[in-house]
């Protein structure tokens, strides 16, 4: 199934990509990126831990938006099982760069999330990463919260990581502040972290002084780690 908004997502994304810096978002060459990387890792195994999760073994867990692989791969390094993991992917170019890279244990699914076949109450976590902020139009980011909502089970969660400011460079992506979250998961406990610093700022700094700067100045942080829990 195809409608307006994701088409809309898939002509901003091959914009953007046909415009951006080819190392912008690699861990090698750009230490901004790895830092948002690592920072964002211990920042989900700490929210999992404080949730009661010892391990991620033997846990169902689906990522949407998976791009081409690299959160799927970071969460088969934190533990999890190959097997009960997946990923949901809408551009075609970006699932054939999954597939190449993951193990074949991991299913993933090409196309509208909100088509997808994922039974309802089927996984522990489902995570959204910087996807909420790529859909513009309001009534399909209710849907698409919906749908995420009814593929956790109970005392599992979504797991959203996403822009809680507006980047006047990009018209393309529209911040999530929590309010929205609360509105878009109105019957979920929600638990969040401020993380990254500012990206454009981040890449004018010397490696060793991202983290430092980020712990000095929270406000210019740019992003947030929601987990929200549905209850039992």
């Amino acid at each position: 199934m195809s409608t307006p908004e994701t088409h809309a997502v898939q002509a901003r994304y091959a914009r953007r990509d046909n415009a951006a810096d080819a190392n912008r978002y690699s861990l090698y060459a750009n230490a901004a990126a790895l830092q948002a990387q690592q920072e964002r890792l211990r920042a989900m195994a700490r929210l999992w831990r404080a949730h009661g999760w010892t391990s991620l073994a033997d846990r169902p867990l689906l990522e949407v938006g998976c791009g081409s692989g690299g959160n799927l791969l970071d969460l088969l390094r934190l533990g999890a099982t190959p097997g009960l993991l997946g990923g949901i992917e809408l551009l075609p170019e970006r699932t054939a760069a999954a597939r190449a890279v993951l193990p074949g244990g991991v299913q993933l699914i090409e196309g509208d999330a909100c088509a997808a076949p994922v039974a309802d109450a089927s996984q522990q976590a489902v995570l959204a990463f910087t996807v909420f902020s790529s859909l513009l139009d309001p009534a399909y980011r209710q849907q698409f919260a919906r749908t995420l909502w009814r593929w956790v089970a109970p005392g599992g969660g979504v797991l959203v990581y996403d822009f809680v400011v507006n980047n006047p460079h990009n018209p393309d992506v529209r911040k999530v502040p929590p309010a929205e979250l609360r509105t878009l998961f109105p019957s979920a406990r929600l638990r969040s972290l401020r993380l990254t610093l500012a990206p454009p700022l981040a890449r004018r700094l010397p490696a060793g002084l991202i983290a430092p700067a980020a712990r000095l100045a929270p406000f210019l942080r740019t992003h947030r780690l929601t987990w929200a829990v549905k209850p039992l």
